[in-house]
C-alpha cells in the first residue's frame, strides 16, 4: 500500500542518507516515476525532502531532520513487528505494549500518513487460523517467550503420544503456523520443533546460553516443514482425473501432496482426463482425499485402494437406493 511505501521511503532516506531514484526504485520495487511521485507526496505532507540533479545528485532529507519515531521501549519495538497479528502479540504477553507502541507511531507520523494508517487499521483485519480450527491452550507460552527474549535455558515437561518426557531446551524461536504455536529449541546440539500446546510445564533454570552462530529461524522452519511434509507422504496412487476437476484435489489433500500430484500430471487425453500420481500419508487418508472428486476420478493402482473406493461407492449406492421404508430413510411424502 502507498502509505506503507511512503514510510519505507522516509526511513530509507533517514538511515542511508542520499539515494538515487533508481536505487530507491529497486529497494521499493516500483518505477522511478513512482519514486518521484512519492517524494512529492512526502514534501506536500511537510517532510523536508528534496532532489539534487546531476551525477552526484539524488534524493535526500534536509540535514538534521529525523522522523519522530522516538520514545519506544524495547518491548514496544518488539511488539511493532506483530502489529498485523494482535492475537499473537497478546499470546506473547505484548498486547498492552503493542497498543502503546501503535499510539506512539501514529502520533509520530505526518498527518497524511496518520490518516491513511488509521483507515487501514479500520478496514483490514488479519485472522490467521483456518476455519473450524480451535487454538491450543498454551498456558506456558508467556514463560517460554520470556526465556526466548533473554536467552535463558528452559526445563519443560512435554506430552508425546505415549508418554510425558522432560527436556532441557535452549529456545531459539517461536513460530505461529495456522493458529498453532511451535517452539524451535535446541536439545543437545540439534534444533527441533515442539508444539507449545503439548508443553505441560516450563520453567527457566537461570542459566544463559549462546545462540548458535548463523542460525536463521525462517530458513530452519521452512526446511524442517518441507522435510516433515515429504516424510509424511508414504504412499502413492496412480489416478486418472478429469482436467476440469483437478482443482478439487485441494479440498481434502495436503498442499505438499497436491503440488507433487500436479507436477506429475501430463497433457489431457482425448477424453479430457489427465494421469497423475497422488501421494498421501496412508491409503485410508488418500481414499478420503479422493472421494470429493466423485465420478471425476479413477484410481488405476494400487488394487487395494481401488477396492476400498469400490466398497465405499457400493455402500453409498445401497444406502441411497434403499426402499423408502428402510430404517433411517426419509418418510414418504404425500402423493409421492
Amino acid at each position: 500500500m502507498r502509505a506503507s511505501r511512503l514510510v519505507q521511503l522516509l526511513l530509507l532516506l533517514q538511515t542511508r542518507g542520499r539515494l538515487t531514484a533508481p536505487e530507491l526504485a529497486r529497494e521499493l520495487e516500483v518505477s522511478v516515476r513512482t519514486v518521484y511521485r512519492d517524494v512529492e507526496a512526502l514534501s506536500a505532507a511537510g517532510v523536508p525532502v528534496y532532489s539534487e540533479p546531476g551525477r552526484a545528485g539524488g534524493v535526500r532529507l534536509v540535514d538534521g531532520y529525523r522522523t519522530r519515531l522516538t520514545g519506544l521501549t524495547t518491548d514496544e519495538a518488539d511488539a511493532v513487528l506483530l502489529t498485523g497479528l494482535p492475537g499473537a502479540a497478546a499470546d506473547l504477553g505484548l498486547g498492552t505494549v503493542l497498543a502503546t507502541a501503535q499510539l506512539k507511531m501514529l502520533a509520530a507520523l505526518p498527518p497524511e500518513l496518520r490518516g491513511r494508517a488509521t483507515r487501514i487499521a479500520e478496514r483490514v483485519h488479519v485472522d490467521a487460523p483456518g476455519w473450524f480450527h480451535r487454538p491450543d491452550e498454551t498456558p506456558t507460552l508467556a514463560t517460554i517467550a520470556d526465556a526466548l527474549w533473554h536467552d535463558r535455558r528452559l526445563r519443560v515437561r512435554y506430552a508425546r503420544k505415549d508418554q510425558v518426557v522432560e527436556r532441557l531446551l535452549d529456545p531459539l524461536g517461536l513460530v505461529l503456523k495456522a493458529g498453532t504455536w511451535y517452539l524451535v529449541a535446541r536439545s543437545g546440539h540439534t534444533p527441533r520443533s515442539y508444539r507449545v500446546g503439548r508443553i505441560l510445564s516450563a520453567e527457566t533454570t537461570g542459566e544463559s546460553f549462546a545462540r548458535p552462530a548463523g542460525f536463521d529461524l525462517r530458513t530452519h522452519w521452512t526446511d524442517a516443514a518441507d522435510d516433515f511434509a515429504r516424510s509424511m507422504l508414504r504412499v502413492r496412487a496412480r489416478c486418472r482425473i478429469a482436467a476440469t476437476h483437478l482443482r478439487l484435489l485441494r479440498l481434502m489433500n495436503d498442499p505438499a501432496a497436491v503440488a507433487e500430484a500436479l507436477a506429475s500430471s501430463g497433457p489431457p487425453d482425448a477424453e479430457g482426463w489427465v494421469e497423475v500420481v497422488v501421494p498421501s500419508e496412508s491409503y485410508e487418508v488418500l481414499a478420503h482425499g479422493l472421494l470429493p472428486l466423485g465420478e471425476f476420478v479413477e484410481v488405476l493402482e494400487p488394487p487395494q485402494l481401488r477396492a476400498r473406493l469400490a466398497a465405499t461407492a457400493a455402500a453409498m449406492h445401497a444406502r441411497y437406493s434403499a426402499k423408502s421404508d428402510h430404517p433411517g430413510s426419509p418418510a414418504r411424502q404425500p402423493g409421492g
